[in-house]
Order: C-alpha cells, then structure tokens, then sequence
C-alpha cells in the first residue's frame, strides 16, 4: 500500500472517530466470512458502520481525538463499529451476535469521550432503543398536560359539590 492510499484511509478514518456517537472495538478472529458479512449485514440495517484495517492505521487515526483513550485495543484482528445517530443499536447487535458467534470478541468501546468496557457496553445493550424511549418520553410528555386538565376540570366540580352541599344544609335548617 501506497503512502498515499495509506493518508486517505488515516484521514476517512479520523473523520468518523470524530463524528461518531459511539465506537465498539470488536475482536473478529476465528469468525468466517459467511458470519462476518451476516455481522456486516445486521449492523448495516441499523446504520451502524464496520471497519476493518490495519491496526497501526487505527492507532494514527485516533490521534487528537476520543478514541486515542482506547488505542490499546488495537491489536491482533480487530474491526471497529461505529454509529452516528443511536449508540444503542451497535451494542445491541455485538452482542447479539456474539451470544450465537462466541468467537466474536467486545473488546471495548467509545462514547462521548468515555471509555466503555464490556459491563458497560452490556448495559447499554440493555437499554431500550432511540425509537422505544423517544416514545417513552412522548408519552410521559403527553400525560402531563392531559392530568393538568384533569385537574383543571375538577375544580368546578369540586366547587358545585360544595355549594351543593351549603345549599342543602341551608335548606334542612
């Protein structure tokens, strides 16, 4: 390889450590290729990117940015998943996938500038998807202003019952 082909590929791979959301550094060695483009294929749907190149490539392109913190994960067979927009969607899928594949090894990962290791990186796997808590935090959102009205509606109510209630004392009396 060219030094040239090398600097694109240092630079392409600069430019989505920095754009990334998360990146989960996953070990692949003893995987076919049949399993790994099935991995490929899984990640895709879900608008995750997988890298692969070589380590000392990674290692350059991580330099002045987040994932310089987890350069020691690059080595032996190494491939990278990294997504844009849900940082839920790429540990969902690693994982998985490596419950059927064992071969598959989670090595570490990067998100908003923190260190993920294999617990935290499980735990975001359990964590529902963008979709699920936007709609959880639509719901919360609308019940909020129906309860208000609610409330505001039984005040009148409340009000009538009570004059209700002095008008009939009145009257017995």
């Amino acid at each position: 390889m060219q030094i040239d082909e090398k600097k694109k590929i240092v630079e392409g791979l600069c430019e989505i450590f920095s754009k990334s959301k998360v990146l989960i550094v996953t070990d692949y060695k003893g995987l076919n290729v049949v399993s790994i483009n099935e991995l490929r294929r899984k990640l895709k749907e879900a608008d995750v990117e997988y890298k692969v190149a070589k380590n000392s490539l990674f290692i350059r392109a991580s330099e002045d940015t987040d994932v310089a913190l987890i350069k020691d994960e690059f080595k032996g067979p190494v491939a990278i998943a990294v997504s844009y927009n849900d940082p839920v969607a790429p540990a969902k899928i690693l994982m998985d996938f490596a419950k059927d594949y064992e071969k598959l090894e989670i090595k570490a990962g990067i998100m908003d500038g923190k260190v993920l290791d294999l617990n935290a990186i499980k735990a975001l796997a359990a964590l529902p998807s963008q979709e699920v808590l936007l709609s959880m935090l639509l719901s919360v959102l609308n019940g909020v202003p129906t309860s208000f009205v609610t409330t505001l509606s039984n005040i009148p109510k409340k009000l009538l019952n009570v004059l209700q209630a002095i008008k009939e004392q009145k009257e017995a009396a």
